[in-house]
């Protein structure tokens, strides 16, 4: 009698206590795969190939991972019913895998090419994913066991393909259900949310209503220093992508509903990867070498939209929630991870600092120009100085007064008769001959002629009225021109294309601007030598956190701060200061505290680069800040834990227990990131939601190290105690309480050589040599680091407090 493969299944199982579906073998034949995450006696991810008419199961701890160097453990488990595959739910405590699942990814599998379904039985299958999250080529390789070994164990490893990625941050971005939308907590707690992937249509929050955009000014130069971001300035049309309840709707920048122009466009949105959200980017289409093309764009419109893309490059909501107060690169950490792979919506990628680099190679390229953002700077809905650009050629938008016969065609068109607006009036602004296809021409002809009238709307010069044609004031045309006359006349202009997005009224000829000038703080004593063994001045100290006020001020703007102050320098005498007084900057601020005996006390913060910087002119070196926002004291954002070794361990033995802490906290489904401190060791930031109360996440940080320490006597101590930290580490949780500080990224130390606290990937952290490995010298590194790669979202994640 053939042996039954859900025999085992359905033995562990009370099928009167659990709602798990009952094992029942398939006659039909399928390549579907699921991954479930499961909060059982530990964390982790079931993955699931249906063969043979059920689902064979492996556990796998940490979850997949995208990046081709990690091997995952996958434990084999028993077989399970082809149903199982759209279980969600939360299986009885007591019963057999207690505990929450969420179905994760589903889609189909196939063995790759030359290989078999069979080749399972041989330890070795090689396959490709169709899923929601998981894509590409896998490998599951059987690891051979110790003898008498009952555990089956295997590795699954991503091969490295077109979705293959250099991080292992996959489980840590897709925390909802690609089936209901919900998270493990709403899954749990039985809350039902509206669902933004189920069928492709729905959604768990209200479609955001249009909000005016905010706008660059037009400047004469790309303003330098690290606290500016970069884009490139795409050739298209500026709108807004609003999704929601499964939909989504395309608006111009003056709120005018486009949605029919691009349908696919507002399809494919559905594969965001957020319940709903307000996105600002550009329309755009590539011409055949790969660059945005206005004319191709106009064509695209016409025929309708399968070649258009839209560049996003900022997020004004998500879920719900208003972003715009936000900094810049926070909001833009945001919105890269919701952006779907393969997709016409694309991320519109940045540098910080380097703006004249990119500007020459756009330029040399052909392309429009830059746009230049403060990363610090919050969005507003209007025209500012935090968004500048800088355009290769002069270019601006004019209203069509009117139109010239071709002396070649009958039914032609010799040139477009401009004006522009200055203040509330139309004035002549000359006209443009140049830059019409044949099919333009075509289709201008049509426009004009059913807009003709017999005056001119605006004063024409008679030398311009003579052959002249006219037309109602309505069409907007974007040229490009050499320069301009005294009295504003087109020199060497080139027609464009026709601004469909914009209506005539609200158009205005941009001049120029001299860059606005940067803030400056008057830093007194500016070569006195305050890193004697660096021969590093306080002025040069000044230049550093001007360059990275973008990325300190990313943590520690609005964040109680303690200061290490050296007014003569680190050599001589410094004192640590975590209160406000008299003699602050006028950007330095204070917020009231209460203390535990009563009494309020005030507590400084930071805004702005004006209050890094007068902090830098009173001698501050070091910033340290506390682990919740001034805002809102009583609810931390993070976490850290600062490993601090004995002086007999090595660095390596700090990085290995980083690493350890890492998968801890893994397990226990909180993402972290390492820091190296500037000093000995390493700082394990952990992000949170700001929820939970100070009891609470001291409590739990103080139970976490004390755990760690009791498994491991021999390594770990979370006893300050410096006898008891003799050959250990000391994980010191203490940072976690309410008035503790720790040190803040990119900050200065004061220490030989002008270390630098700074941020890494944990893929980086076997290269570094220790916890000073970067130093105030290093800025332009620091700079390009922050904008590459290896650290995209450091220090970014939306997660509770656990309940353990």
């Amino acid at each position: 009698m053939a042996v039954d493969p859900l025999g085992l299944y359905n033995q562990k199982r009370d099928f009167k206590k659990t709602s798990e579906p009952k094992g029942k073998r398939s006659r039909t034949k399928g390549q579907s795969f699921v991954v479930q995450k499961h909060d059982a006696t530990r964390l982790h991810w079931d993955f699931r190939l249906e063969i043979d008419g059920v689902l064979k199961s492996w556990a796998v701890t940490r979850g997949p991972s995208l990046n081709p160097s990690d091997k995952r453990l996958a434990v084999r488990t028993e077989d399970h019913p082809l149903d199982y595959g759209t279980f969600e739910g939360v299986i009885p405590k007591g019963e057999y895998g207690g505990g929450t699942v969420m179905l994760w990814d589903r889609g189909t599998w196939a063995p790759v090419p030359g290989k078999s379904v069979h080749d399972l039985e041989k330890g070795h299958l090689h396959f490709t994913l169709d899923g929601e999250r998981m894509r590409g080529e896998w490998l599951l390789v059987r690891i051979k066991g110790k003898s008498g070994e009952k555990r089956e164990n295997w590795l699954l490893r991503k091969i490295d393909d077109a979705y293959a990625g250099n991080s292992d941050d996959l489980v840590e971005r897709a925390l909802t259900s690609v089936d209901s939308g919900r998270t493990m907590q709403d899954i749990a707690a039985g809350r039902e949310v509206a669902n933004p992937r189920k069928g492709v249509k729905a959604g768990s929050k209200a479609m955001p209503g249009f909000e005016p955009p905010q706008l660059a000014t037009l400047v004469d130069h790309v303003p330098d220093g690290g606290e500016w971001m970069h884009e490139t300035k795409f050739d298209g049309y500026r709108a807004l992508l609003a999704i929601g309840g499964g939909k989504a709707k395309v608006y111009t920048r003056s709120g005018l509903n486009w949605s029919d122009k691009f349908p696919k466009l507002v399809e494919t949105a559905a594969a965001v990867d957020a319940a709903s959200a307000l996105i600002d980017g550009e329309i755009v289409v590539l011409d055949k070498n790969g660059n945005p093309s206005f004319g191709a764009l106009q064509d695209a419109i016409k025929t309708g939209d399968p070649a258009t893309l839209f560049f996003a490059f900022d997020l004004l909501a998500l879920d719900g929630v208003d972003l715009k107060t936000l900094s810049n690169i926070e909001r833009k950490e945001r919105l890269r991870p919701i952006i779907p792979a393969e997709s016409p919506i694309q991320f519109a990628e940045h540098i910080l600092g380097s703006g004249e680099k990119l500007l020459a190679a756009m330029c040399s390229a052909g392309l429009e120009g830059i746009v230049s953002k403060r990363a610090d700077a919050p969005y507003r809905n209007k025209r500012t100085h935090a968004w500048l650009k800088v355009k290769c050629t002069l270019r601006s938008e004019y209203v069509v007064i009117g139109w010239t016969d071709s002396k070649s065609r009958k039914r032609g068109l010799g040139a477009l008769l401009l004006a522009a607006t200055d203040g509330k009036e139309l004035r002549y602004a000359g006209r443009v001959g140049t830059g019409f296809s044949e099919e333009t021409i075509a289709t201008l002809r049509e426009e004009l002629d059913a807009l003709s009238i017999e005056d001119p709307a605006v004063a024409v010069p008679a030398p311009a009225r003579r052959g002249a044609h006219f037309v109602k004031p309505k069409l907007v045309a974007e040229i490009a021109y050499g320069s301009l006359t005294d009295d504003g006349i087109l020199r060497h202009a080139s027609f464009i294309g026709l601004r469909r997005d914009k209506k005539a009224k609200d158009v205005t000829v941009e001049r120029a601007a001299p860059m606005p000038a940067s803030v400056r703080v008057k830093i007194s004593n500016a070569d006195r030598v305050i890193f004697p063994d660096a021969d590093i001045t306080k002025g040069e100290l000044a230049e550093y956190y001007e360059a990275m006020a973008a990325l300190v001020l990313g943590t520690a703007a609005e964040r109680p701060l303690s200061l290490v102050r050296c007014p003569q320098g680190r050599a001589k005498q410094c004192f640590f200061q975590r209160h406000g007084a008299d003699n602050l900057g006028d950007a330095i601020h204070t917020v009231d505290v209460l203390g535990k005996d009563g009494k309020t006390r005030a507590y400084m913060y930071i805004a702005d680069k004006t209050g890094l910087l007068e902090c830098v002119q009173m001698g501050t070196i070091e910033l340290h800040g506390w682990g919740a926002k001034a805002g809102d004291i009583e609810r931390p954002d993070r976490m850290i834990f600062d490993l601090d070794p004995d002086p007999s361990l090595s660095f390596d033995d700090v990085r290995k227990a980083a690493v350890d802490l890492k998968e801890h906290l893994s397990d226990m489904g909180l993402v972290s990131y390492p820091m190296l401190s500037g000093g000995k060791g390493i700082h394990v930031l952990v992000p949170l939601t700001p929820q939970a109360q100070w009891p609470d996440v001291t409590d739990f940080a103080r139970r976490f190290a004390s755990a760690l320490a009791g498994a491991q006597p021999e390594r770990y101590t979370a006893t300050m105690s410096k006898a008891k930290r003799k050959g250990r580490i000391f994980i010191d949780w203490l940072r976690n309480q309410r008035g503790s500080t720790a040190i803040l990224p990119y900050s200065v130390r004061a220490r030989t050589g002008a270390p630098v606290a700074a941020p890494i990937s944990w893929s980086e952290i076997g290269k570094v040599g220790g916890g000073g490995h970067f130093s105030l010298t290093d800025r332009e590194e620091l700079l390009k680091r922050a904008s590459g790669l290896a650290l995209k979202g450091w220090g970014v994640a939306d997660q509770p407090l656990p309940e353990y």
